[in-house]
């Protein structure tokens, strides 16, 4: 696992917080806050994964 696969899924996981209680106090701000914490969390792992995939073609 790479570094930003890690760092995404905690930037995902606190999205997710965030998200949650926006809608809980009914607060669209920190909901839209979550919600693009998680959007940048999933790219993050994303290339994360392409960086693991490329670093696994080149050792071959």
């Amino acid at each position: 696992m790479h570094k930003d696969e890690a760092k995404g899924a905690a930037k995902d996981m606190k999205g997710s917080i965030k998200q949650a209680a926006g809608r809980a106090t009914n607060d669209p701000n920190l909901e839209a806050e979550g919600s693009a914490d998680k959007v940048e969390g999933k790219v993050q792992k994303g290339v994360g994964a392409l960086k693991d995939a490329a670093r696994d073609v080149l050792k071959k």
